[in-house]
């Protein structure tokens, strides 16, 4: 089979002229797709090389050019990129708070509206974030444009399996979101799979009766990675429900069949118990829309039109992080791939790998187990050491502290 592979790599991996076999694929976005050039093709075929159908790619270490420059604990932080959808703060869709909607399918389908509007956010072609390293962290606020402000944390805390737990919280606005990540990565011939474990877990602070909606996620596929274009596609299903209200939905990410279907395309069922209630369609990196049983349609989430009114965040200047923020520790790396000196992005991602390494090899001597900074694991869940105070004022002193322990100095003028 690594015959296969070998001289498929010497067939496909040669400077990439325009031709009928190499066409980008119809309905992709042209963001999704990535052309090689001679020298990148060469480092992909000589990686192939070393692949088997099935592996796991967690300890393959990629080419820096495939590597998109901000690690995953930030790359998390697109989900709750549109506050707006829960806050209201928009005026083509609902105005009021979440929390003061007395329609629980409707705050349901908010829920989904949030979740669902953070994936048209992505880099040119097809990229990959920093994998985490152990007890690497990031931190941010969001100013809001009616003064009030969310507060967001992640922590890589577990190597084997790799882990990243995070939390976000609003108090002002009433809402948090705690969740896991765990992917897997998986070679499949002509795609590389990553399964996406772990859960999002949205409450609505001012409807504690709500409890948690729950969202797993869709898996992603790199795809032409040894003939054509490569590309890239979420698929399989993703599942959002709520055990109080009895809503759930199984929302599928379609991937296009050899001879027939579309990119980017979703579609799936909203019910509350057995009753079904209104489905979900569209694409996710461009248009979704909602129609209820009655036939009413409504858009959930225009991407070409509200995709750019995506919710600032403000990040501590790497001089005033600490050494294991994500900003901070792959600064070297970062600077190199935006540089496109592929070089020194090799070197630099090596470095913190190796010293990652070191670390953990340490440790291990000294009979010690890491302990988590920010996040604990119980019940399966991992969950900030955190009890929130129910007063908005109180959380927000308390989530300050919980954060940032010790201010920055930029961070009060802001």
């Amino acid at each position: 089979m690594m015959g296969l592979f070998n001289q498929a790599a010497q067939k496909v991996y040669k400077p990439r002229g325009v031709s009928e076999d190499d066409k980008v694929p119809d309905d992709t976005e042209p963001d999704d797709t990535s052309i090689l050039d001679e020298n990148e093709g060469s480092i992909i075929a000589s990686l192939i090389s070393q692949l088997r159908f099935g592996m796991d790619l967690h300890k393959v270490t990629f080419p820096t050019f495939v590597l998109e420059p901000r690690s995953m604990l930030e790359r998390i932080t697109d989900f709750m990129s549109h506050p707006d959808l829960l806050f209201g703060q928009v005026s083509s869709l609902p105005t009021s708070p979440i929390s003061n909607c007395d329609d629980p399918e409707e705050r349901f389908i908010r829920v989904l509206q949030y979740y669902l509007a953070g994936w048209h956010i992505k880099p040119k072609g097809v990229k990959k974030p920093y994998n985490p390293v152990l007890g690497e962290f990031f931190r941010c606020r969001y100013d809001y444009p009616d003064g009030t402000r969310g507060f967001y944390i992640a922590e890589q805390v577990s190597h084997h399996p790799p882990i990243s737990a995070f939390y976000y919280v609003s108090p002002a606005n009433k809402v948090a979101v705690i969740g896991e990540l765990r992917p897997k990565s998986k070679f499949l011939g002509n795609s590389v799979s990553t399964t996406m474990e772990g859960e999002n877990r949205v409450c609505l602070l001012g409807r504690p009766e709500d409890k948690e909606y729950v969202i797993t996620m869709p898996n992603m596929y790199a795809r032409g990675i040894l003939w054509g274009k490569m590309f890239l596609e979420l698929g399989d299903s993703c599942i959002a429900k709520n055990e109080q209200t009895g809503h759930y939905a199984d929302i599928q990410f379609k991937t296009k069949g050899y001879f027939s279907g579309t990119y980017n395309a979703i579609q799936g069922r909203i019910r509350r118990g057995n009753v079904e209630t209104g489905e979900i369609y569209g694409k996710w990196s461009a248009v979704m829309e909602y129609k209820n049983s009655k036939g009413e349609k409504r858009v959930l989430f225009d991407a070409t039109k509200d995709g750019q009114n995506v919710a600032p965040k403000w990040v501590a200047p790497e001089e005033e992080q600490e050494p294991n923020e994500s900003r901070r520790l792959w600064s070297k790396l970062t600077k190199a791939i935006l540089a496109k000196d592929m070089d020194a992005a090799t070197e630099a991602k090596t470095a913190v790998e190796e010293s990652q390494r070191e670390a953990r090899r340490k440790m291990e001597e000294r009979g010690e187990v890491h302990v988590p900074r920010f996040f604990q694991e119980r019940n399966g869940r991992w969950e900030p050491k955190l009890q929130l105070p129910s007063d908005p004022q109180e959380a927000i002193q308390a989530v300050e502290k919980f954060i940032w322990p010790t201010l920055p100095p930029s961070y009060s003028s802001s």
